[in-house]
């Protein structure tokens, strides 16, 4: 959905997108072909495996760029337990929301932030598509790789750098119920209350997120 043109300076080098499936290397203790709406993250919390080695152990497949068919090699001991999980795998993957307006608290997945106002905004998402992102790529507006967790903002309403709790949102390719953001990105689109969620995954999945109304909380 976001239409952007930015003035900054970025090496090429930082504009590719790795399309090749990687070879499973020896030490890989097992292998994920992923669906349609697989991250980094779902991942981790479906497989249970930190996602840091996840990501490790799968260098050549970006997590901007993870699409249906591709090979993930699966570290750690766990993951046959996880797969026998898998029935239970929703109550991982679940977060818990709980808010403190009097406190200006809110908790979740576990963990508890302050925040020090609420806004509700539309919002619609977009992928690592080379139409949706210009001639500067699949980077957000400092040039750094769009990543789970960035959003595009009007600035005069939601500065850039400012970090969120995003809820009420419902798709497939997204943590349930909530999770952080930070603004680092803008586009031409996106006006007023308005943000674009980057999501992980093809431009055609990415697109059945729609316009979706979510609160967000910003936390300290």
């Amino acid at each position: 959905m976001k239409k952007r043109f930015k003035k900054v300076k970025i090496f090429a080098a930082a504009l590719g997108i790795t399309l090749a499936v990687q070879a499973v290397p020896i030490h890989a203790d097992s292998v994920h072909v992923t669906k349609e709406g697989d991250t980094y993250y779902t991942l981790s919390k479906q497989l249970g495996v930190n996602m840091n080695q996840l990501m490790n152990a799968n260098p050549n497949v970006q997590a901007t760029n993870i699409y249906e068919g591709i090979k993930l090699n699966i570290p750690g001991d766990n993951t046959m337990k996880a797969y026998a999980d898998a029935d239970s795998a929703s109550t991982i993957t679940t977060a818990s929301l709980n808010v403190n307006s009097d406190q200006k608290v809110v908790e979740a997945w576990g963990k508890t932030f302050t925040y020090n106002k609420t806004l509700n905004v539309k919002a619609t998402a977009y992928s690592a598509a080379a139409s949706e992102n210009g001639k500067w790529g699949a980077v957000d507006y400092f040039g750094n790789p769009l990543e789970l967790g960035t959003i595009a903002v009007d600035p005069s309403i939601i500065p850039l750098g400012t970090k969120v709790l995003v809820t009420g949102h419902n798709f497939e390719g997204l943590p349930k119920k909530a999770f952080v953001a930070t603004a680092r990105d803008t586009g031409s689109a996106i006006k007023g209350n308005r943000i674009d969620i980057f999501v992980p995954g093809s431009q055609q999945s990415v697109s059945n997120f729609g316009f979706q109304d979510v609160q967000l909380y910003f936390i300290k």
